[in-house]
């Protein structure tokens, strides 16, 4: 992690202006590959890439069974099942104050207008199985269908963790699916004999995973393209070593992850990459992590700091209380010193399934509806 100032820190925000969601073109010719396959020859295809890739074992169901999830659920800690609670609880009533509600207007001479709102018939949920277990994906994605009222909830995850079994039991999923990758987006998309097509695919993934969701969606819903995580800090007195731990605690999740701290302080920014490099000392994917995206923005005052941090539009931001006010683009805002990062991505309420500026907004129940 580096400091940058002046014109070389004016020269990285144009350059974070610029960025994409992810570079995909390295994979596009592959992913098609596996989309039109799977699309033409369904659960063979299918198959083929879950054996090769996902872990699925020869003539194993791709269909997770019930009493599968039951023997998860009754495995996991009581620790962890009073988070699940704690964290479905906090999440559902988010989700159920975002949710619209229909209204009709009387425009006059006998005229009135309105709103509908019905859900949509069926969402695939997409639940990555990768560095490590993602319950907290499973309920960001589920409960805001089962809010919107959504009937047929289809989750699909690679070589899915007990907690993720776990948690489809505790949230009541019967059709959950041992896939992943571009071939369990393909499958959701199109349809195979084991996997009913649905209207829209919502969840994270990698690279493959995104073009794939970026090929199928003019036939399929997709919540958006989503790439590596990315987290801003702006603060002139805050304690560096709670930045630091924001900051590492989203650059753990990818060696792509960015992270971005933007002060007029020039001290601060100092003790903050201290803090940092010892925090993530351990932290194998947060150090590449940092070392090859980290930085700290030293702007000429307070308010270009906030310019910064608009231009950037970072999918996570942390602000005092009294520059709240003064964003204007960003996925999920956090507020002080006490407000972690981690809170809101695991249990707070709002949705971490979050796009980076102010193009989309993250997965909540009314991107499950029609209005």
């Amino acid at each position: 992690m580096r400091i940058l100032a002046g014109k070389a820190a004016e020269a990285r925000v144009r350059e974070l202006e610029q960025r994409g969601a992810t570079d995909l073109g390295r994979v596009e010719k592959q992913v098609a590959r596996i989309v039109n396959d799977v699309r033409k020859k369904g659960d063979k295809a299918l198959r083929k890439y879950a054996e090769k890739w996902d872990g699925l074992k020869r003539n194993q169901s791709l269909r997770i069974s019930s009493s599968e999830m039951d023997q998860a659920w009754h495995s996991v800690s009581e620790d962890f099942k009073r988070a699940l609670d704690v964290a479905a609880t906090n999440i559902r009533r988010y989700c159920e104050w975002q949710k619209p509600q229909p209204w009709t207007k009387a425009t006059g001479h006998g005229i009135e207008v309105g709103q509908v709102v019905r859900p949509l018939r069926s969402a695939g949920c997409y639940v990555p199985g990768g560095r490590y277990p993602l319950p907290s994906t499973m309920l960001m994605t589920v409960i805001p269908a089962q809010v919107a009222g959504v009937n047929n909830i289809r989750v699909v995850s690679p070589r899915p963790a007990v907690e993720t079994l776990a948690t489809a039991r505790f949230l009541g999923i019967t059709e959950f699916y041992r896939v992943g990758g571009a071939q369990a987006v393909a499958a959701l998309a199109y349809g195979t004999k084991s996997i009913p097509a649905v209207d829209k695919i919502v969840g994270p993934g990698n690279l493959f995973v995104t073009a794939a969701k970026k090929m199928v969606a003019f036939d399929c819903g997709i919540d958006f393209l989503a790439g590596p995580t990315e987290v801003a800090i702006v603060s002139e007195d805050g304690d560096p070593r709670f930045i630091a731990a924001d900051l590492v605690a989203q650059s753990e999740h990818d060696p792509d992850a960015l992270a971005v701290f933007i002060t007029a302080t020039k001290a601060l920014a100092e003790k903050v990459l201290q803090e940092t490099k010892k925090a993530a000392a351990d932290n194998k994917i947060a150090s590449t992590s940092l070392k090859n995206n980290g930085i700290a923005l030293l702007a000429g005052s307070h308010d270009q700091a906030i310019e910064f941090a608009n231009r950037i539009a970072a999918e996570h931001i942390t602000v005092s209380q009294d520059d709240v006010a003064k964003i204007e683009c960003a996925g999920s805002i956090f507020v002080g010193d006490y407000s972690p990062q981690a809170a809101g991505d695991y249990a707070a309420g709002p949705n971490h399934k979050l796009f980076p500026c102010n193009i989309y907004r993250g997965v909540d129940s009314t991107r499950l509806q029609r209005q």
